[in-house]
């Protein structure tokens, strides 16, 4: 916690950043790049074929849609509880990029189930618990830009973040809580054949990178946007 109140200053923030974005940019390059050499690389499954490729891709979607909500909650929790000064303008600005993966879940969830399922859609627990989610995105994105005071806007959004995090351990459990046809964990249990692990996990750090490497960009961009304001501000007055 210390940590975090430690670069809650902008300034700190900024400089912490600066030195880690590099870093991050090309650790998600180098493992994007690997993941996806190695899922065209596996064999087909005996099961789907060469429909398992598009496992690599959703999989790491849909996971890293649910990380940048839960991210979302927690700094809405910081604003709330602790005034951490960047709380807000980092949950708002994960937003987007969580709902981008969200987007990319459903299509290419969609594009697995058609030949798996015989149909891109169906009522499912899990499928329709994830749509929520990108409306609760949608929900929070449109939240903030209707309310025109900021500190009204963030402390709305914050309260609406909170509870709508109750649908991400639906989304985790719904496969279990409930009879569907979406399958259930595969790698903690053994049952995704280890020849396809190392192509999942590849994508899935490099999906994280990527989410955290363009969150930062986000953030430093609004920080830098501010400045700007207030800079335009002084000038005015």
């Amino acid at each position: 916690m210390q940590f975090l109140f430690r670069y809650a200053n902008p300034h700190n923030f900024m400089r912490l950043s600066g030195a880690v974005l590099p870093f991050t940019a090309i650790g998600a390059a180098l493992a994007l790049i690997a993941g996806i050499y190695f899922s065209f690389s596996v064999p087909p499954d005996y099961q789907q074929g060469t429909t398992i490729t598009i496992l690599f891709i959703h999989v790491p979607a849909a996971i890293m849609a649910m990380v940048a909500y839960s991210s979302i909650a927690v700094c809405s929790l910081l604003s709330l509880v602790w005034r951490h000064p960047l709380s807000d303008t980092a949950a708002r600005a994960a937003a987007p990029l969580g709902a981008m993966f969200t987007v990319m879940g459903l299509i290419t969830g969609a594009l697995w189930g058609k030949p798996m399922w015989g149909a891109y859609w169906v009522w499912d627990a899990r499928l329709t618990s994830f749509l929520l989610l990108l409306f609760i995105y949608l929900g929070y994105m449109a939240l903030w830009s209707a309310i025109e005071d900021e500190i009204k806007a963030a402390r709305a959004a914050a309260i609406l973040a909170l509870v709508g995090a109750v649908n991400i351990p639906i989304i985790k459990f719904s496969v279990e809580w409930w009879n569907t046809l979406h399958q259930g964990e595969t790698i903690t249990t053994g049952k995704l054949a280890s020849v396809y692990v190392p192509a999942l996990l590849t994508m899935m750090l490099g999906y994280f990178l990527l989410f955290i490497t363009l969150w930062m960009v986000r953030i430093r961009t609004a920080i830098l946007e501010r400045r700007a304001r207030n800079l335009m501000q002084g000038v005015a007055s």
